[in-house]
């Protein structure tokens, strides 16, 4: 038992919480938003990733795609947040102790510490390197651990429904 569960416990017992538990179509559906919102984040992260580690895109620089595509990986990545959060509120006592989820959460941390280095370093200096290929060595280190920390997300996603208590 930690601190958290009581407040966990309350979560769970919310009437919201409890029609998606308990419905049998609100957790599917909000599964499959979930999944979808997932799979367009680690899709138009991929596409930045590759590009960073040298793989041309339609002939676009660096920058190009990284300012095209952003703000539909927030969007995306902001619904499946919302999703997961109801996901969660299911059943948030198993989830949290859970070590699949806990892992998780834990490597989209760093898949965040991971992008919020790479526009203080690299992306400060884009301009210099934005039509070089293969990228510098700091870009393409950015663009692997972004692309392995986030195939691990997903691995660990789907773990979770099988790991569950």
């Amino acid at each position: 038992m930690t601190f958290f569960d009581p407040y966990l416990e309350r979560l769970s017992s919310a009437s919201f919480a409890e029609a998606i538990r308990s419905g049998a179509t609100l957790f599917p559906w909000l599964e499959a938003v979930h999944v979808l919102a997932i799979t367009f984040v680690v899709g138009t992260i991929a596409i930045v990733d590759l590009r960073l580690l040298g793989y041309r895109a339609h002939r676009k620089s660096a920058r190009r795609l990284i300012v095209e595509l952003l703000p539909y990986t927030w969007a995306a990545f902001v619904l499946a947040v919302i999703a997961g959060v109801l996901l969660f509120s299911s059943n948030a006592l198993s989830y949290a102790h859970n070590a699949q989820f806990q892992a998780k959460l834990a490597l989209i941390a760093l898949a965040g510490i991971n992008m919020a280095v790479f526009h203080l370093t690299a992306y400060r200096r884009i301009a210099d390197w934005d039509e070089m290929h293969p990228p510098p060595l700091r870009a393409r280190i950015a663009g692997a651990t972004s692309l392995g920390l986030w195939i691990s997300v997903i691995f660990l996603g789907r773990w979770v429904g099988f790991t569950l208590s």
